[in-house]
């Protein structure tokens, strides 16, 4: 008489299914995907010796170039719009921060109107972009 021996059980659980799952998603992310390049201005940021990284955050960002041309939300300004601008762009945002990214040729003239505007427009603080040390 011959007896039947005891069956092993594997211990390695199936994963093809979770494979299956992972590459269905994969293909799903790619295929749904839409990447979008950025265009922007090539400023030349100044180089600072000290200071502290950004929180990404909802502020409003007012771009100086090489030629003292004012540019907010990609839309070119002129100066004594600025104020206008900077006050109907934080009016629904709570944080109430400008972000002045100047390019290094820029002259001080037209930042300080940058800076002033912003305090008028009623900006809680302006944070001045530099490049890392």
């Amino acid at each position: 008489m011959q007896f039947e021996g005891r069956r092993r059980t594997s211990l390695v659980p199936n994963l093809t299914p979770l494979i299956d799952v992972v590459f269905l998603m994969l293909v799903f992310f790619m295929l749904t995907s839409h990447f979008v390049r950025e265009e922007s201005l090539q400023i030349d940021l100044p180089a600072a010796e000290s200071g502290m990284a950004l929180e990404e955050e909802e502020v409003l960002e007012v771009v100086v170039d090489e030629q003292n041309r004012l540019r907010v939300r990609n839309h070119f300004v002129e100066a004594k719009e600025l104020e206008t601008v900077i006050r109907n762009a934080l009016s629904g945002n709570a944080e109430r921060k400008v972000r002045l990214r100047g390019d290094r040729r820029a002259t001080l003239d037209v930042t300080v109107q940058v800076l002033d505007a912003a305090r008028r427009a009623g900006a809680l603080g302006v944070d001045v972009v530099t490049e890392e040390p």
